[in-house]
Formats: C-alpha cells, structure tokens, sequence
C-alpha cells in the first residue's frame, strides 16, 4: 500500500515523539497508522543481497529495494521530531511531570484497546496466555530500579541496540528500556545538546540492532501473528504502571547501597495531585491517536 509523503512524514513525526517517552512505543504509531508492515519489510530488505547492490554501484536498484522513498521521509519526520521535541519534554518532565504522564497514559491506553481490537482476538487459551505474560513482565519491569550499565561510548552503543529492538515493536518502549538501563538521561543529554561522538556512536547501535533483530520479528509475527500481537498487546496495556502520574519515591536498602525507586500512588494520596489538568491531558492523549489513526483511515494518507 502507498502513502502520500505528507502521510509519511506526519507518522514519522508521531513515532519519534513517541520514541522519546518512556512508555510509549514507535512501533504502536506505526501499527496503528497502518505503515506497520511496509516498515518492516523494508529494515528486512537490508540483507546480503543489498549489500551486493551497494558495493557494486546498482543505487537505484538499491533505492526500490529498500523503499527508500518512504524510508528516508519516515527518518526525517522521526529525527525532526526527536531533535525538536527533546527539550521540551525535558522541560515538561521537570516542571508538570503529572499532566504529561497523564496524556502518556492517555495515547497507550487507546493504543492499547486499538491493537487488541484490530489485532488480537483473546479467544483462546494461549493467547490469553501470552497477554497475561506480557502484562505481568510490563508491571514487574515498572517496578524494577534502574540497573548499573556500561558507561561511556561503549554504554550508548549497546543501549542502542537495545532500545531500537524496543522501539519498532509494538507495545514496547525503547526509552522505557533506556530508563531501566539507566541510559536514559545521558541519551536525552547528547540529543539535547548535539554531542556528535555520542549520537554516531548511538545510530551505530540502533543501525546493528535493527539489522539483527527486523528479521527475528518478521519470522515471529508471520508464524505466530497472534500469539505474539496478544503477547505485546499485555505488555502495551501492563506499561501503564510505568507512566502512572502519580508517584512516591522508596529507598529500599540493598546489599551494595540505597537504591531509589518508584511506586504508583492513588491521586488521593498525593497533595497536589492536579486531578483535574491529568484528567484532561489523558483525554487530550486518547484524542490525538483516535484522530490520527481515523484520519489515515479515512484519507488513506
């Protein structure tokens, strides 16, 4: 199926926002905008074959090969995203943490309900199976403090293969992963402030990730569609502990020192918990993918 470029980009720029919260996964954008496949058979495409194509001159055989039209429009709406919007989620991070995670919590839980609508039917026993695993892996890693990582050059190249793998499954946020390896801050520092050593080193990462891991994930989800969309449909409705915009840190001791964590907290509990404004900004959040994936629908953008 085509897409208007126009389309393209505006999916690009929806998945790279989403692609810098916690919580919230590019490859759900892509999924329910409908560009979801075509994506991944062009990563998989990147195969021998393209090298070939590349080492022997062939470009423009290359170029269809690898859809490159779409992909190079669908990169540019991502970075342009990524790069415009680091800052000010930083910024709102900092100043209204609970209204922005309350409009978090909005898009995935729409996103949530569309994937589960449109791709899973939990109408047999290994599909509930796989939802409930899936859940329940979302709840205990939201609940796991950050783990010690490699620091450094090698740190961000390793994060970023990890967290691309994350970042084009659906359900799945590789900025979340980020924050558990805690990596997540020092990505969002090179981003925000162009630290071009560290950023290279990165897209290395995510190039070697996603090389390794597309072709896994096709084979997965032509074999085993259901189990696996059921699968990633509980860890994308299990996520919304991590972005609950009420929260308390706990010191808990351990045998190398305190470490910090968080829990979810009912808004009652919480002294300012500005019920109201998150009540909004999550309706705000169920509104813009419910308009954005009725808009591709109807226009076939």
């Amino acid at each position: 199926m085509k897409h208007s470029p126009a389309g393209v980009f505006a999916r690009g720029l929806a998945m790279g926002a989403a692609d810098i919260v916690p919580g919230v996964s590019g490859g759900t954008i892509a999924l329910i905008t409908g560009i979801y496949e075509r994506l991944l058979g062009a990563i998989v495409a990147a195969d021998r074959d393209a090298l070939s194509m590349a080492l022997s001159g062939r470009w423009t055989t290359l170029w269809h090969r690898l859809d490159g039209g779409f992909l190079s429009i669908l990169l540019l709406g991502i970075l342009t995203a990524i790069f415009s919007m680091a800052s000010g989620i930083h910024w709102l991070l900092t100043h209204y943490p609970q209204p922005l995670w309350s409009f978090f919590s909005g898009l995935i839980v729409v996103s949530a309900v569309m994937l589960i609508r449109e791709e899973v039917t939990l109408n047999s026993p290994d599909r509930l199976a796989g939802f409930t695993l899936g859940a329940c892996l979302a709840v205990g890693a939201a609940f796991m403090p950050p783990v010690s990582f490699l620091a450094g050059l090698p740190g961000l190249f390793f994060a970023g293969a990890i967290a691309i793998c994350a970042m084009i499954l659906p359900g799945i946020s590789g900025s979340f992963l980020l924050v558990l390896l805690g990596m997540y801050e020092q990505v969002l520092a090179a981003i925000k402030t162009l630290q071009v050593t560290e950023l290279l080193v990165l897209a290395a990462g995510c190039v070697t990730g996603l090389l390794l891991f597309a072709r896994l994930l096709k084979h997965c989800l032509e074999r085993y569609r259901a189990l696996a969309m059921a699968f990633l449909s509980g860890v994308l409705m299990g996520s919304l502990v991590a972005v609950w915009p009420w929260r308390e840190e706990v010191v808990l001791n351990a045998s190398d020192g305190a470490i910090g964590v968080s829990r979810p907290l009912l808004p009652s509990m919480v002294p300012d918990s500005q019920f109201l404004a998150c009540l909004g900004a999550c309706l705000t959040g169920c509104l813009v993918v419910w308009g954005m994936q009725a808009l591709a629908a109807r226009r076939d953008l």
